[in-house]
């Protein structure tokens, strides 16, 4: 009797290594959207959960980006300083929001080394990524290059003011606020002129149903950290003295008004992707930067609503987490089962290969 060979592991395991190595920028993503719906459901005991899986993604995909560092180091690079550079800037906002997460639990010291962490990073990175686009001289400037993760600039440069709001409390308060201040204008800037850059690219060339992809809630998501950043701020009595209550409390009335609005254009197209052109809608890990607006959407309109004493905003708000945490259950779900399909067809191939 002839013993039949055991299944060979080798090729789930090169199927794996061809993951990370083909790894997706924006990966951090996952724990943006994870520990910002943490954030929003604080202090309910599903956001201590949402708190662990997030702190589980972060320290999993550093280890991995670090092996994938390692081992294809120019193809990080290159990734890094192409048009999905601005991916990267995802582990940036992750490091912060677990920050500012960590920081309302009271984990004072652990909130700082991850602050640190990401003021480090957005140092790097926020200067590192554009001057790549800028100083390749083999590209070809054109609209077709601008897409929603280019707002993860401002993400991540105001997540960097949120968590500085956030440590104020521990000590060192007028220069933690005076780096969340500048930062905050900083990102209000980029904000500004990647909107007209985005704006035009929609507007100005054709678009077709396949290039609406997740990431362009991220237009929606960089105003929404826009106003928590600022409104955090409005919290902190060192803040008023440097800057005017009432004009930043108008500035993040205003672009709250338009983040608003944002969201039913979004909504529609949508619709003209997913249903007028029957676009197949399956797992992609681009679905977590939709996850990540909606969430920060609801944690900066209950912020703002606080901080004006307003309460149908702060109502507003509250409706809205729970819009992001159905959004995080449906996404993360859809991760899993891709993540359980994939595992299946790789070992049921490496039997069959045996």
């Amino acid at each position: 009797m002839t013993r039949r060979a055991a299944p060979s592991l080798s090729p789930p395991w090169a199927q794996w290594r061809s993951v990370v190595r083909d790894l997706d920028p924006g990966v951090f993503a996952f724990v943006m959207a994870t520990g910002i719906v943490s954030v929003a459901l604080t202090p309910a005991p599903v956001s201590d959960v949402l708190l662990l899986i997030a702190l589980a993604g972060y320290l999993g995909l550093v280890v991995v980006s670090g092996w994938r560092l390692l081992r294809w180091p120019r193809r990080m690079l290159a990734d890094a300083l192409g048009p999905r550079g601005f991916g990267v800037l995802t582990f940036v906002a992750a490091s912060n929001v677990l920050a500012a997460r960590l920081a309302a639990g009271d984990f004072r010291w652990p909130a700082v080394v991850l602050f640190l962490v990401g003021v480090l990073a957005w140092l790097v990175l926020g200067y590192g990524v554009p001057l790549g686009l800028i100083g390749d001289t083999h590209r070809h400037p054109s609209l077709e290059q601008v897409n929603g993760t280019w707002f993860l600039w401002v993400v991540g440069t105001q997540s960097v003011a949120v968590a500085a709001a956030s440590l104020a409390p521990f000590g060192q308060a007028m220069v933690v606020t005076v780096v969340g201040l500048v930062c905050w204008a900083i990102g209000l800037v980029l904000y500004l002129l990647l909107a007209g850059i985005g704006l035009a690219r929609m507007l100005v060339r054709p678009v077709s149903p396949r290039d609406l992809v997740a990431p362009d809630w991220v237009f929606m998501g960089a105003a929404a950290i826009t106003i928590l950043a600022g409104a955090r701020l409005l919290t902190l009595p060192a803040a008023t003295h440097l800057v005017s209550r009432d004009v930043l409390t108008g500035a993040l009335l205003t672009l709250w008004s338009f983040c608003t609005w944002l969201i039913p254009m979004l909504l529609a197209l949508g619709v003209w992707r997913y249903v007028r052109h029957l676009v197949s809608l399956s797992y992609d890990s681009g679905l977590w930067a939709v996850v990540f607006p909606v969430g920060m959407y609801g944690v900066a309109t209950t912020q703002l609503g606080k901080v004006t004493d307003t309460a149908w905003l702060a109502a507003l708000g509250d409706y809205a987490k729970w819009v992001g945490l159905a959004l995080w259950i449906i996404v993360f779900a859809g991760m899993l089962l891709a993540a359980g399909r994939f595992t299946g067809t790789r070992w049921v191939r490496a039997g069959k290969h045996a």
